[in-house]
């Protein structure tokens, strides 16, 4: 394949990518900044909260598999152009929406423009950079993607402090655009002809049962477990799944090769990552309205206040690398998620009165334990596998890991909900304003405030505070039992400088087939 490498412009192509990428960065974590400010306004309960952020999040999950193979097969240039335009679109429809319904629509929109983007972004790059220019260009993008994470919640917090909450769905229009204009000008068009085809019955099945899943998942503490939906989903769930599997194992050349996890080194190292994302994004969604509802943050001071973990991660993630090198991936990735096991149990033991210095303490702390473990892990895991299996390899642990970001909103945010409405005292109050109430602590603030209950507000913070510490306690347990296996059953010392040198959250399933 020829590259462009004597064309200058090849870097105003990088900065385009860049802008690209980090704009799906930092909207991975603007909208939990948003979400109080949401629920205030459009009336959203915490079911439906979780919805926001999981809609994107499932879509991304079961298309980015498929969004690669079609950039590989009908040019990724114009399926990347494609990506960014339904990521505008969704961008838009968000901005304007006037209902809960409509944010989820545009987020579950805005997750299929990200599933094309996030892998073609850079599968484009061999195009134009030579074999020197390309882990510069690749570190470049990958860093991109990493510094929206905590960007996010600065640029949610101050737009929703200046404007409406729609401004946190505006801010990616003017960026998507300018990408779209890059790849129009700048990018060579490239294909690969012999890219396996699309399994669209697989990519159906992997939607429907990861959607199924998290709608049981979701619903269970409105409805009960025992509810004939709830258990008639879960049972579709695992029935779709496991037609998944069978599908994919029987498969000459499938999407998700579950062959891969006969790997004993990637199979745990996957899992330790699957579990540092099921950790990571319910903390991101229970965090912000602890911080505002209950410690009395604005949107902006909440942005600041989740950069100590923020900062935790970015610190690990340049010190990982050396720390596998030296220790060997068991004892870093095992290390890494004991630190993450305690913080999560320092944080089990928040109170309504501790303030923000023990929460920042423990957060920085949590920041650590994730980077730490994630990194090495993801280096691990694709380093355990034979060269010619990388690609493949990669697209597994990148969907893996969406599927326990998805799967953490949704069991962790339903923990928060039942246990915040177990414990919230809303004696006196009518029904209709009880189960109002009930719906989430910002819920509460508001018809405490409408009825002048100062007990309610303050029952509200204490139920919240409550659940807030039930979920770390299972997060703190499950990195624990993750702890034990990784240092049980992880090889040892083993392709130490691979670890040290897969740099990215990022990375593609198609990179690896250039």
């Amino acid at each position: 394949m020829e590259t462009s490498t004597s064309d200058p412009r090849r870097w105003w192509a990088l900065a385009a990518l860049v802008a690209s990428m980090l704009t799906l960065g930092f909207d991975t974590t603007i909208l939990n900044v948003a979400l109080p400010t949401m629920a205030a306004d459009l009336g959203a309960s915490t079911g439906e909260q979780q919805w926001m952020a999981d809609a994107y999040v499932v879509v991304f999950a079961a298309l980015m598999l498929p969004a690669g193979l079609l950039g590989d097969r009908f040019g990724r240039r114009r399926m990347l152009i494609t990506g960014l335009v339904i990521f505008l679109a969704g961008s838009l429809i968000g901005a304007l929406a006037g209902d809960v319904n409509w944010v989820i629509a545009a987020r579950a929109v805005m997750g299929v423009g990200a599933a094309l983007v996030t892998p073609l972004a850079l599968s484009v790059l061999p195009t134009l950079f030579s074999r020197d220019e390309q882990p510069k260009a690749t570190a470049i993008v990958s860093a991109a993607s990493a510094l929206g994470l905590p960007l996010g919640p600065i640029i949610g917090g101050w737009l929703l402090n200046h404007f409406w909450w729609g401004s946190v769905f505006l801010v990616n229009v003017p960026m998507a655009a300018i990408g779209i204009v890059a790849c129009v000008f700048l990018l060579p068009e490239t294909r690969d002809p012999a890219s396996p085809r699309v399994d669209a019955l697989a990519t159906a099945l992997t939607a429907t049962g990861l959607g199924a899943l998290v709608y049981a998942i979701i619903e269970a503490p409105t409805r009960g477990w025992g509810d004939p939906l709830v258990v008639a989903t879960l049972v579709a769930s695992v029935a779709l799944i496991t037609a998944l599997v069978l599908r994919e194992r029987r498969s000459a050349r499938p999407m998700l090769d579950m062959t891969l996890l006969a790997h004993r080194g990637f199979l745990f190292n996957t899992i330790a990552a699957t579990l540092v994302m099921f950790v990571l994004s319910g903390l991101l969604f229970v965090l912000p309205p602890y911080l505002q509802a209950v410690l009395g943050s604005d949107a902006f001071g909440t942005g600041l206040r989740l950069l100590p973990m923020m900062g935790g991660i970015l610190i690990a993630s340049r010190t990982a690398p050396q720390a596998a090198v030296r220790f060997g991936g068991r004892a870093t990735v095992s290390a890494g998620l004991v630190v993450l096991a305690f913080a999560a149990f320092l944080g089990s033991r928040t109170t309504v009165d501790s303030g923000y210095a023990y929460t920042a303490l423990w957060l920085s702390v949590t920041g650590l334990g994730f980077g730490f473990a994630l990194m090495p892990a993801m280096g691990n895991a694709l380093g355990a596998l034979p060269r010619d299996r990388a690609g493949s390899g990669s697209g597994l642990l990148m969907t893996l890991r969406q599927v326990g970001g998805a799967i953490g909103i949704a069991l962790l945010g339903s923990l928060l909900a039942g246990t915040f409405q177990d414990r919230l005292d809303v004696t006196g109050l009518p029904d209709r304003a009880a189960d109002t109430a009930g719906e989430s602590v910002v819920a509460a603030h508001l018809v405490a405030e409408r009825t002048g209950s100062a007990d309610l507000a303050a029952s509200a913070n204490s139920a919240y505070v409550h659940g807030m510490g039930v979920v770390l306690l299972v997060c703190g347990v499950a990195a624990l039992v993750s702890a034990l296996l990784a240092a049980a059953f992880l090889p040892g010392a083993r392709k130490a400088d691979e670890a040290a040198g897969t740099p990215d959250m990022v990375a593609p399933p198609a990179d690896a087939r250039q």
